[in-house]
């Protein structure tokens, strides 16, 4: 039987994203995924409002950092690792096939400076690559499609898919991003839905489909395979590409994807401030 991790999720309704805290509670030890820094489009201004609410519970219950897990490099938030870091510890981790991510946008947002090696990360996964969040055993599963880097994190009898499913009710995620693919992401979620009956799924984001009144983010490899209304057992490889990319061709883009991804292939760190103490994000015309 799988060890079973302990999982507390922070929901933040303005990116609709899912932060968890992922703990042994034998040892203490736990992994803090896709952590979020509050950023206001409007204004241009951040705030660690979400990052203070994973720290308190982080201090109450006494738990010790391992790990800073992202699933992706995210489109939809500015992410808050660095400041999760400096005020609780933790190796930052990702992908290693942010590699390719990072050369796309470094072009497109024309960051002469910005390594393409992943060398922002302190830990690139590879598929299949095992760790530990105490005594409970984990591995990652490379899960591309939605982008290049997407990985999916199994810790015990949970895994953190990212953006590759979302809640039965609402489907999977878009694949029209740099580096996306139909094919890829149903190959991915593929192997999502080959773990045990019983695996816990826990989403990294929910926008309640039409009919559903309340937010969620966690259901089974049962209930995704019987009920997700993308990709159930009974739709084949060929449906699914062609409603996937169907669906795409209809949607804008995120509202938070420029400022995100600029600050999100370089993990988390915000520019470095300009010679009048202000830092300032890029934002390229016509060229995405």
């Amino acid at each position: 039987m799988l060890a079973r991790a302990e999982v507390k999720a922070f929901f933040d309704e303005a990116t609709f994203t899912v932060t968890y805290v992922v703990s042994d509670p034998a040892s203490g030890r736990a992994a803090i995924i896709d952590p979020v820094l509050d950023y206001e489009p409007n204004s241009g201004r951040t705030s660690t409002r979400s990052v203070d609410q994973v720290v308190d519970y982080v201090k109450a219950a006494k738990l010790s950092i391992d790990w800073i897990l992202e699933t992706h490099v995210h489109a939809d938030h500015l992410s808050a690792a660095p400041i999760i870091r400096e005020r609780v510890g933790g190796q930052t981790a990702i992908g290693a096939q942010v590699v390719a991510v990072q050369s796309t946008f470094r072009n497109i947002f024309n960051i002469a400076d910005l390594a393409v090696d992943g060398s922002q990360f302190n830990h690139l996964f590879v598929d299949g690559e095992a760790f530990k969040v105490g005594n409970v055993d984990a591995r990652v599963i490379a899960t591309p499609g939605h982008t290049p880097a997407c990985v999916t994190y199994v810790i015990g009898d949970a895994a953190f898919v990212g953006d590759t499913l979302f809640m039965p009710d609402f489907g999977t995620a878009r694949t029209d991003f740099p580096g996306g693919s139909a094919a890829e992401l149903y190959a991915s979620i593929r192997k999502i839905l080959a773990l045990p009956g019983d695996t816990r799924l826990f989403m990294c984001h929910d926008y309640k489909a039409p009919g559903r009144e309340v937010y969620a983010w966690e259901s089974s490899v049962t209930e995704q395979r019987k009920n997700n209304i993308h990709i159930n057992d009974n739709i084949t490889e060929e449906a699914f590409i062609a409603l996937r990319e169907g669906r795409d061709r209809e949607l804008g883009m995120p509202k938070l994807l420029l400022p995100s991804i600029q600050v999100n292939v370089r993990a988390g760190a915000l520019p470095d401030a300009e010679d009048n103490g202000i830092r300032y994000l890029k934002i390229p015309l016509n060229a995405v």
